[in-house]
Formats: structure tokens, C-alpha cells, sequence
């Protein structure tokens, strides 16, 4: 899978182009997410994102979701995606 060269930190948008296919439209989604400036800079929180490893932005999206912490999630690389332990 494309996607599993990009799991590192400071990968955002090399990830996202993988995921999508272009990155054209990778970069429109995190302008739109307030990730990235009108400009194609990263914004203060697109910086914390970048900064994030694929499993941390996975534990980060569940733990938002559910409410606990990053810590209590265990991440499939396959799937990209964090479930709850146990």
C-alpha cells in the first residue's frame, strides 16, 4: 500500500496525497481542514498535525471522538484507524 511509505512524522501531506491519489486535492483538504494557509503553509495546527505520526493522528481522531485519552487506543496500520484496547 502507497500509504504505508508515509506513517512518519512531517509526512502529512506526502500521506494524504497517497491516500487521495493527487496532491492537488490533498492540499485543498487541508486548506479546508485548517491545516494548511490559502497560501499552502502550514497553519499552527497543521504544524501539530505534521508533527504527528499516522498511528498518533489515528489515537488523536478516536480519542476527540469517544473522549479518552490518546492512551486507552490501540492502532491498525492497515487500516489506519484506532480502536479502544481490550
Amino acid at each position: 500500500m502507497a500509504t504505508q511509505k508515509h506513517m512518519g512524522r512531517n509526512k502529512l501531506i506526502e500521506r494524504l496525497t497517497a491516500q487521495v491519489g493527487d496532491k492537488g486535492t490533498a492540499i485543498g483538504i487541508l486548506k479546508n481542514r485548517g491545516h494548511l494557509t490559502k497560501d499552502g503553509k502550514f497553519t499552527v495546527e497543521g504544524m501539530k498535525r505534521n508533527a504527528m505520526t499516522a498511528e498518533e493522528r489515528a489515537k488523536d481522531r478516536a480519542s476527540k471522538k469517544i473522549g479518552k485519552p490518546t492512551s486507552a487506543f490501540k492502532y491498525n496500520p492497515k487500516t489506519n484507524m484506532a480502536k479502544l484496547k481490550g
